[in-house]
This record gives structure tokens, sequence and C-alpha cells, in this order.
């Protein structure tokens, strides 16, 4: 005899992380400044399992400026938004309003470079 056996109960439990249309609009608006300026050339938005990924690029080949990473609600202990330059955590918050706040103000990036 066969058995019935239930695919939900043994498909892996992942947590889905996306951008709101809000959240979106705040990105872009920011986006769409720094390229009028000539600051940045690209966007890639990337989903991984319990975060969201929102990434801008000076160059098209280039490694990203920034990252806006969006965490599973509850789940980052510091913050469910954070925002990194070459793997250095800039900014943390409970809301994206919050990191993004980084972006009205003047940044420069600092190299070690002599």
């Amino acid at each position: 005899m066969a058995e019935t056996i239930r695919l939900a109960d043994y498909r892996c439990k992942r947590k889905f992380v996306f951008f709101s249309r809000h959240e979106l609009n705040q990105l872009l608006s920011i986006y769409s400044r720094r390229i009028i300026a000539g600051e940045w050339k690209a966007y890639a938005i990337d989903h991984r399992d319990g975060v969201a990924l929102f990434s801008v690029f000076r160059h098209a080949s280039a490694r990203p400026v920034y990252t806006i990473a969006k965490f599973a609600a509850n789940s980052h202990r510091h913050g469910d938004y954070v925002l990194t330059s070459a793997g250095r955590r800039l900014k943390r918050g409970k809301s994206l309003a919050e990191v993004v706040a980084m972006f009205d103000r003047k940044l420069k990036l600092v190299s070690n470079r002599a």
C-alpha cells in the first residue's frame, strides 16, 4: 500500500523578505538624485533567505558602493535595516528612514592607501 505524504511538512520553512512599495520609492528617490549628480551608475536588488538587499554601484562591473539590507522582522538584534559600505556597517536602524538619513549628509569614502 502507498502512503500519502504532505510535501508541506518536508519543505524548508524559509523567511521571504521583500522591500515594500513605499520602501522602494524611498530607495529609488535617493538613487535618482545620486544618478543626476553623477555619483552612481547602477543598482541591484537581491533576495536571500531572511534578507533583502538593495545595492548601488559606481560602475556596473564594480563592487557595490553601498548596500542596504532589510532583515526579517525582529530577526536582527541591532535593527531590521543595515547600511554597509566595503564590508563596514555604517548605520543600523529599526526603520528605513533612519538608515537612509545617512545619505542626506555628505558621505565620503576614505581609502587606506597612502
